[in-house]
């Protein structure tokens, strides 16, 4: 009989190691899984469209910003523009603006192409509405700002910007 205890106590162990065993594995695979899954969704390791892409909304987007900037009358400010992550803007924007009155110079920021899902070509139209609606901001600059009229000034000018991109778009000759 002892020797039969013996037998069941060692079955036992191996059966416990072998538990531990395919348990310490599958955590190991799993490790490795997310470990893999973390590198892919990491920016560096974004793939060469996504990075084109990226690259021609960049040049889209200084393009836009210089032609806007001469149309609304902006030449005197040294405006730049960037794509930024979603982490860079306030929630549920596509942009945002900051300027320095006294020294003229204003930065635009626009969300990145790898953020957007739309297509090419929408995406860039929402760049660029986003280029003329802050530079509608700066122009506003100088006006008087409080609490309450910041939601109206933000209406005012999202329907500004609808109207000279409508207006650029459809080019329609002065009369």
């Amino acid at each position: 009989m002892g020797r039969k205890v013996i037998v069941i106590t060692l079955s036992l162990m191996v059966i416990r190691k072998s538990a531990a065993a395919i348990l310490a594995f599958a955590a190991l695979f799993f490790l490795l899984l997310f470990s893999i899954s973390a590198v892919a969704s990491s920016p560096g390791s974004v793939s060469a469209s996504a990075r084109e892409r990226e690259a021609n909304a960049q040049k889209f987007v200084e393009h836009s910003l210089r032609v806007w900037q001469q149309r609304l009358n902006l030449t005197g400010w040294d405006v730049k523009v960037a794509l930024v992550r979603p982490s860079e803007l306030e929630p549920k924007t596509l942009g945002n603006i900051h300027w320095d009155l006294d020294t003229r110079n204003a930065t635009i920021d626009v969300l990145s192409a790898y953020d957007y899902t739309m297509p090419t070509h929408e995406m860039l139209d929402d760049m660029e509405f986003t280029i003329v609606h802050e530079l509608v901001h700066l122009q506003l600059a100088t006006l008087p700002k409080n609490a309450s009229s910041v939601r109206n000034e933000e209406y005012a000018v999202n329907q500004i910007a609808r109207a000279l991109i409508d207006l650029e778009k459809r080019a329609i000759p002065s009369e």
